[in-house]
């Protein structure tokens, strides 16, 4: 949020938690767009849900390419072996690999290239009147957009080491590589669904009993990890975000640094 406003450390946790409360219901996580610009001046708003939106395309490209890699380790060695894949085609997954490898390959070049985007779109009359809201995007550097990368990995390594710890302790007979390479598919499966979080819990349960049931029989330890992750990630953040949207000004002086 540099290049719009300065935002303390504790600001920029109440909007992150605020953010994840109000797109509790709103699919594919949205909602954090509005939530976390409450906490900017007035003026910035609009410019900083610009910012959020180059933040979600980096942290999609991360989910992508670990998804992607990890898709590409259990078609050529996991699931070759496994009787439920035994005289199934995989051409199949070989053309899903291919349309994810081109959307993911796509998606980079137009997240190093967003400055030349936004003042190729600036030409365009209708956008024109409105490039007061899209001009922050023009000050990111590449140096930046890869920071932004790098933090975007980092918070995907911490999610990927929940679900690793969460699974040893339901004690899930699966290989390390195995469970690294499924989760991250998983995760890949979620970005790509349209689903509200917090109904979304079905699915990820639906979604990890079906990837991790290929090669564990523990079902039910499976389900508890996903749900356990969930509710860890989700559910309480977004009780305490709900407490700080409850006292937040959505209009009038913010008292941000």
């Amino acid at each position: 949020m540099r290049p719009v406003q300065k935002v303390n450390f504790l600001t920029s946790v109440k909007a992150i938690l605020s953010g994840l409360a109000l797109s509790l219901f709103i699919p594919n996580g949205f909602g954090e767009y509005p939530a976390r610009a409450l906490y900017m001046k007035e003026g910035n708003r609009l410019r900083s849900v610009a910012l959020n939106i180059a933040g979600s395309m980096a942290q999609l490209i991360v989910t992508l390419i670990a998804g992607l890699l990890s898709v590409i380790y259990l078609r050529n060695s996991t699931w070759q072996t496994q009787p439920q894949m035994q005289g199934l085609s995989f051409l199949w997954l070989d053309g899903i690999i291919s349309m994810i490898t081109l959307g993911t390959m796509v998606l980079i070049v137009i997240y190093f290239r967003l400055s030349w985007l936004m003042q190729l779109f600036e030409k365009i009359p209708f956008v024109y009147k409105y490039k007061l809201f899209i001009q922050s995007l023009e000050t990111f550097h590449w140096k930046e957009l890869t920071r932004i990368l790098y933090l975007s990995f980092l918070r995907f390594l911490v999610f990927l080491v929940q679900y690793i710890i969460v699974l040893q302790l339901f004690h899930v007979k699966i290989g390390i590589a195995d469970a690294i390479s499924t989760t991250c598919v998983l995760f890949l499966i979620l970005a790509i669904l349209p689903t509200i979080p917090f109904a979304d819990i079905g699915i990820r349960s639906e979604a990890g009993s079906q990837l991790f049931g290929l090669i564990t029989p523990d079902i039910f330890g499976v389900v508890a990890t996903t749900s356990l992750v969930w509710f860890v990630n989700l559910i309480i953040p977004s009780i305490l975000g709900s407490l700080f949207l409850l006292n937040v000004k959505i209009f009038g002086k913010q008292h941000t640094k």
